[in-house]
């Protein structure tokens, strides 16, 4: 389900981002996964991608996961409350919102998605699943993971998606497009946001 609409996604508003590929969409035998668990193997819609951030592991991870920030690095996310106090933990709750312009399938929307954390090992993954729903818009769940990796120069970020639902099930092409650009949007902006701070 973060960062850009359809579901923790930024999802549907970085449509202006370019081409998703073939590659990237199709199903992954190897499914990233958090604590044994990953995204729903059943799901039509499906994305996966990832990038080499140059900044040290505890500053990708306090980025990522400090989530009512996120709307200070992605534009995209335009809301974003914890529902809950505390650390990031196992059901943790949150609530964010993304605009989402119109589509073949749907009218112009903000959706509101709210996600809970399934699984999380601190600096190494999480996993988070939940609905996102908007006025003539409806992503019945999502299912997204994160993965990080020390290597030498920097964290390999890894990120797996998968969204359900009837709606957007009526033209997968076009979701999987959406989805996939939402996901290298989110990437990108983590990349930016982390290395900046990296050298505050």
């Amino acid at each position: 389900m973060n960062a850009r609409a359809l579901l923790a996604i930024p999802l549907i508003a970085a449509g202006f981002l370019g081409a998703v590929t073939p590659a990237q969409a199709a199903t992954n035998p190897t499914s990233l996964t958090c604590q044994g668990q990953g995204v729903d193997p059943a799901a039509k819609i499906r994305y996966r991608t990832e990038t080499l951030i140059k900044a040290p592991l505890h500053t990708v991870w306090n980025v990522q996961t400090d989530i009512e920030r996120w709307p200070t690095w992605q534009p995209p996310v335009t809301s974003a409350k914890r529902l809950g106090h505390g650390p990031l933990r196992k059901n943790s709750q949150f609530r964010w919102t993304t605009p989402v312009p119109e589509t073949p399938v749907s009218p112009p929307t903000t959706l509101v998605i709210t996600s809970t954390v399934e699984q999380i090992q601190h600096g190494r993954c999480i996993r988070w699943t939940g609905p996102a729903i908007g006025d003539g818009l409806r992503i019945d769940r999502g299912v997204h993971v994160w993965n990080f990796v020390k290597v030498k120069d920097g964290v390999l970020v890894r990120t797996e998606e998968t969204h359900t639902g009837k709606q957007i099930e009526s033209d997968v092409p076009l979701a999987t497009k959406f989805l996939g650009m939402g996901l290298e949007g989110w990437l990108k902006d983590l990349k930016t946001a982390a290395e900046a701070r990296n050298c505050d």
